[in-house]
């Protein structure tokens, strides 16, 4: 992560798990270097669908370093009332949603670096 000192965010992450509610967070961008898109998901119990979900971009910053946006994000943990944090230790893939801003089956036009690779390796698919 690009943070330059421990945020509280990966310090949450850090403890590990200490029960239900859950947020799940996620990165990410038009590459592996730079997060432009965080969504933290709500998960009340084992197996469950997320509860609440935000999302917040920037095309300034990058997202995990914007104190801003940090702390909406913890914010909206502690509203949520989530014990643990799950966070990467990556960005997850394009910011973009298939069928949303682009259409299923094909690759972001424009996340490039993204078409063909695996989104929680960042391998090369052949």
């Amino acid at each position: 992560m690009k943070f330059k000192r421990q945020s509280p965010l990966k310090k949450k992450a850090r403890r590990g798990f200490r029960g239900y509610p859950v947020a799940t967070v996620a990165f990410y961008g038009p590459d592996n270097q730079h997060a432009t898109k965080v969504a933290v998901g709500i998960v009340a119990g084992d197996g469950a669908e997320p509860s609440a979900l935000e999302r917040w971009f920037s095309t300034d910053t990058d997202v995990r370093t914007d104190p801003a946006i940090g702390l909406e994000i913890l914010t909206f943990i502690e509203a949520q009332g989530a014990k643990s944090v799950v966070m990467a230790d990556r960005i997850m893939g394009c910011p973009h949603e298939e069928g949303t801003d682009y259409p299923d089956g094909q690759v972001c036009p424009h996340c490039p670096f993204w078409a063909h690779r695996d989104r929680f390796s960042g391998e090369v698919l052949h």
